[in-house]
């Protein structure tokens, strides 16, 4: 069974320009859709809008990033640093 994605979630990109690159589920727009971040090429302020279909959870949950996120005290240094030990161990 494939693991579920959801807000907190990190995601590795399948398709299109940003294939290969890791990112954190900030929240659901409808069934098909999400919005991701980065915090590099996309900052919390322009997150991408993704299909489901083109992401591929890895199985790591950031429930602090979330908790800054709901909060509005999210900042995109605070997402590069919680990625970046995970982007570290894929190289």
């Amino acid at each position: 069974m494939k693991p579920e994605i959801k807000p907190g979630i990190v995601v590795f990109s399948l398709k299109g320009r940003d294939k290969g690159r890791m990112f954190v589920v900030l929240y659901e727009l409808d069934a098909d859709f999400v919005s991701i971040c980065d915090g590099l090429t996309h900052p919390i302020e322009r997150p991408k809008k993704k299909r489901l279909k083109h992401l591929k959870p890895i199985g790591h949950e950031l429930p602090e990033i979330i908790k800054l996120y709901e909060q509005n005290r999210l900042k995109n240094s605070d997402v590069k640093k919680a990625l970046k030990p995970l982007i570290d161990s894929q190289s």
